[in-house]
């Protein structure tokens, strides 16, 4: 099953990645992360050089690490998070996840774009945070740390 939260309320940045891994409790640092379709603006010319590339493939350590060091703001993207034991080279046999056209955000049951993937975060346009997880914890946590974040289950099926 996948879990889902959307956050676009409350918060002066809804793409602060530092806030949102705290929100996690840093369980990002368990996954290797493939991020594609980003648009965003780091002030280090070879992070920006590198995310601008079809996809980046990172250690949970080392997008920590980036994050902390660079803090910039992320107008779109698609971060899939897999289990470290999955090498690069299965990930890509799939199609590149994408920042925008997925319907399986907004319909249930969600669903991770990626099949391989464990979790997905999605810096929404700027102006929100979407984050799915096989592991209900994680969208928990989420919740719990951004109260005016919703639970997108709840929220599709009240429409």
């Amino acid at each position: 099953m996948t879990y889902g939260a959307f956050n676009n309320k409350g918060e002066e940045y809804y793409t602060d990645m530092t806030r949102i891994f705290e929100a996690i409790h840093d369980k990002q640092r368990n996954y290797n992360w493939l991020i594609t379709d980003a648009v965003c603006y780091p002030s280090n010319p070879e992070t920006a050089r590198m995310l601008d590339m079809p996809y980046c493939w990172l250690s949970g350590d080392d997008l920590t690490e980036l994050v902390k060091k660079e803090d910039f703001q992320w107008i779109w993207a698609a971060l899939s998070g897999f289990d470290k034991a999955i090498p690069l080279s299965e990930v890509l046999k799939y199609e590149l996840p994408t920042a925008v056209d997925y319907s399986g955000h907004w319909h249930l049951p969600l669903s991770i774009q990626h099949p391989l993937a464990e979790i997905e975060i999605f810096p929404w346009d700027s102006s929100g945070t979407m984050i799915f997880s096989r592991d209900k914890s994680i969208v928990d946590d989420f919740l719990s740390f951004f109260p005016f974040s919703k639970r997108m289950e709840d929220d599709l099926t009240n429409e």
